[in-house]
């Protein structure tokens, strides 16, 4: 297996960012297998979704729907609100695994690989990519 640790700055708000080319840098090559991208952090997640045409800002308004950045949280350290971002990869999980062929991802025509960051309180993240060769 192979394997590569990237750090994205994600700043200070809620954002969710395209790593769709980082991934493909990561893969290009390589044959045929499954790219496997994870998150090793309590508060962020892994999704493919398509960007660019408000998706991306949708999701982070549906997770404000479902888990909004109130009090009702035990868990209480960090912003207010911050135990809802601990919640966050129940529903956008910290890794997703992907088909590569011929050294491509296998993504659909609007899909890309983003990392989902709620929390604000840690402005950079890191995301794990692995490849296992078919």
């Amino acid at each position: 297996m192979r394997t590569e640790v990237i750090t994205i700055r994600t700043g200070g708000e809620p954002t969710v960012v395209d790593i769709t080319d980082e991934a493909s840098r990561f893969v290009s090559g390589q044959g045929d297998g499954l790219l496997n991208v994870f998150v090793p952090h309590a508060t962020a997640g892994i999704a493919v979704l398509e960007t660019g045409a408000g998706s991306d800002d949708d999701l982070l308004t549906a997770l404000d729907d479902l888990l909004p950045t109130d009090d009702r949280w035990r868990h209480r350290h960090g912003s207010p609100g911050h135990g809802r971002d601990h919640v966050m990869p129940a529903f956008v999980p910290p890794h997703a695994t992907l088909p590569v062929l011929a050294g491509r991802i296998a993504l659909g025509t609007w899909q890309s690989i983003c990392l989902v960051d709620p929390n604000g309180d840690n402005p950079e993240r890191q995301i794990r990519f692995s490849f296992l060769p078919g």
